[in-house]
């Protein structure tokens, strides 16, 4: 086996994957990165995971927003915004994004466009399409996709780093819609249990659902044949979704550093692990079956080092 492979085996091996579960698949791929770039991805995940939580715990802890609601959420969310991009910001966390922002050459697009994803989840409960839905997964997952794939693509020199030498939010545009989607899968019960609706009305009315029916299963109904199917229709978006991350890996893997080359394999490995374990005809899309275990996603990392060419 080659140095280069002996060494992340051994910094796999080091890893505490017990104890990993902010973004855990983006975290435990950069982790293969330099100690600088590293840290500035835990900085960017940090404070994108601060607004996130800031809609979805009010969302679920409140059913019903008034407007007055959403209008405090909305200005909360712009706020936030505003000093990501005002370099006077004297808030300790924003301070620290923006000089990793600046250091790292992070275009500010990406936080705009989470920004904006947010804002629609203040405004909207659920998705009346499908199409609505992938315009929203676009924009509040390719804001994390796009910062990883960027510092991915970085190309480090004595002092600095140097952009990548592809368009970033191109590359990351069918990954980030592809880990949504196993995202919304995996997280059904979660989800519902916490008043968060992502699947499209449209594709529930196909079926012959309601939102009440999905509320009723994830608290133990048993799953019907139209879930099933609905959630059939999910994957065969997910696998084009798939197909569209593979290719644009290999497009992009030669103009990247070999460690980086190494995190886009794992991160996508990590989502296609729990890709593979939705049985659409016979699971019971529990959390418990569709989250593998701190010594599965050891294993697969394993695997993928070891296959990595």
């Amino acid at each position: 086996m080659d140095a280069f492979k002996q060494k992340f085996i051994e910094h796999c091996n080091s890893l505490d994957f017990e104890h990993i579960t902010d973004h855990p698949n983006i975290l435990i791929a950069a982790g293969f990165w330099e100690e600088e770039r590293y840290q500035a991805a835990i900085i960017c995940y940090k404070l994108m995971r601060a607004i996130d939580d800031l809609v979805d715990n009010y969302k679920t802890e409140h059913p019903n927003i008034s407007l007055a609601e959403k209008e405090q959420l909305m200005a909360e969310v712009n706020k936030w915004l505003g000093e990501i991009e005002k370099p006077s910001s004297n808030i300790p966390l924003v301070q620290e994004f923006s000089l990793t922002f600046k250091r790292f050459g992070i275009p500010v697009w990406t936080m705009r466009a989470f920004a904006q994803a947010m804002i629609y989840d203040i405004k909207h409960d659920g998705f009346a399409s499908l199409q609505t839905f992938l315009n929203y997964a676009e924009g509040a997952s390719v804001a994390p996709a796009s910062i990883f794939v960027h510092l991915a693509g970085l190309r480090k020199t004595e002092n600095t780093y140097l952009p990548p030498l592809f368009d970033v939010r191109e590359a990351a545009n069918s990954c980030a819609v592809f880990s949504y989607l196993v995202h919304i899968m995996r997280d059904f019960v979660k989800d519902q249990r916490n008043n968060l609706m992502y699947y499209a009305d449209d594709l529930m009315q196909k079926h012959g659902l309601s939102r009440d029916m999905l509320q009723q299963m994830a608290k133990g109904d048993p799953l019907c044949q139209g879930f099933r199917n609905m959630m059939a229709d999910y994957c065969e978006i997910a696998e084009q979704y798939r197909i569209k991350t593979h290719n644009t890996i290999q497009r992009i893997k030669p103009l990247m550093e070999p460690a980086s080359q190494l995190s886009l394999a794992i991160i996508f490995n990590l989502y296609l692990m729990v890709y593979e374990r939705i049985d659409c005809k016979k699971g019971t899309f529990s959390s418990k079956e569709l989250n593998p275990g701190a010594a599965e996603i050891k294993q697969r990392v394993l695997e993928t080092i070891k296959k990595f060419q």
